[in-house]
């Protein structure tokens, strides 16, 4: 079964781009190799902070706020369904992965 990876990296800027690939490393390389004209490509060095592994595109696709994120890369289960609809009405239409 194919698996793809949605993830979390930290710009030099200190901001956040989140992707999704089903080849991570070759995705991570190209990122680093600045083979896109993209947002990362000026924002180098990048660094990897989190990654997880889902069975579809659609799974892996996330639109969170920053705040969401941080949650999400410090394991932070309660802050992540406080900052999520399940918690409180704050405008978002994402929700935590259930497991």
């Amino acid at each position: 079964m194919s698996n793809f990876f949605v993830y979390i990296l930290k710009c030099n800027d200190n901001s956040y781009y989140t992707g999704h690939t089903d080849n991570l490393e070759k995705r991570i390389a190209e990122h680093n190799a600045k083979s896109f004209d993209g947002y990362t490509a000026a924002r180098l060095p990048i660094e990897v902070l989190y990654v997880e592994a889902f069975t579809t595109r659609d799974e892996a696709f996330k639109g969170w706020s920053r705040k969401k994120k941080e949650a999400l890369i410090k394991k932070n289960w309660d802050e992540l369904i406080k900052l999520s609809n399940f918690g409180r009405s704050n405008g978002s239409t994402s929700s935590p992965r259930a497991e």
